[in-house]
């Protein structure tokens, strides 16, 4: 009842409310990053949800697009500026993934979207993890986030997949709120300081 109906319901109001209570942050971020970046301040990235079907993740931008003599984009450790630090330890760059939850690509709790590129490198063990819509947080993400391994990782996903229920999600969301509040290793981009999964060797 939970996983199906439920835990949408709950989704699509919480999104609502939150878009319409942060609205004025997102509106002040949108203007200071326009000008800041001299151009758009949102981060649109595509990602695998439900089934592995690929949606547009949106995020609000935290680097810059500084590239080297060649062209190719700086290394992101080197394109994250001042308030892109700031916003990251806040984790307001995450905010605009409340549209992706109202428009049903994401859930407020489920395993992190990955890169698109790591499709391929699954085994059927960690494909499970896209058996739920992927979430703004999830069990990985409040037990370690990328100071663990991808195993581990997955390991947390799958088991988030095969547990899911209100109790589960509740807890979720207390340790999230948890972290953020006392910045505790909050918001480290998945692409920042891990390093990229190669599948399994």
């Amino acid at each position: 009842m939970y996983k199906n109906y439920i835990k949408r319901l709950f989704d699509i109001a919480a999104a609502f409310v939150g878009l319409i209570v942060f609205s004025p942050v997102i509106i002040i971020l949108i203007i200071v990053l326009s000008i800041s970046y001299r151009g758009n301040p949102f981060f649109v990235h595509p990602r695998p949800g439900k089934n592995g079907i690929i949606f547009k993740l949106i995020k609000i931008k935290s680097m810059n697009d500084k590239t080297d003599e060649h062209g190719v984009l700086l290394p992101h450790h080197l394109r994250v500026t001042k308030i892109g630090n700031i916003i990251r330890k806040l984790s307001l760059d995450e905010l605009p993934q409340l549209i992706n939850v109202l428009k049903g690509d994401m859930s407020l709790i489920g395993p992190r979207p990955l890169e698109v590129r790591y499709l391929p490198l699954y085994n059927d063990y960690q494909k499970q993890r896209h058996n739920v819509r992927p979430g703004i947080s999830g069990w990985a993400q409040v037990n370690g986030r990328n100071a663990i391994s991808w195993q581990k990782k997955f390991d947390l996903d799958v088991w988030y997949v095969n547990n899911l229920s209100f109790k589960t999600d509740f807890k979720i969301l207390l340790l999230t709120l948890k972290k953020v509040l006392l910045k505790e290793g909050v918001n480290t981009s998945e692409t920042l300081n891990m390093t990229p999964f190669e599948g399994n060797n």
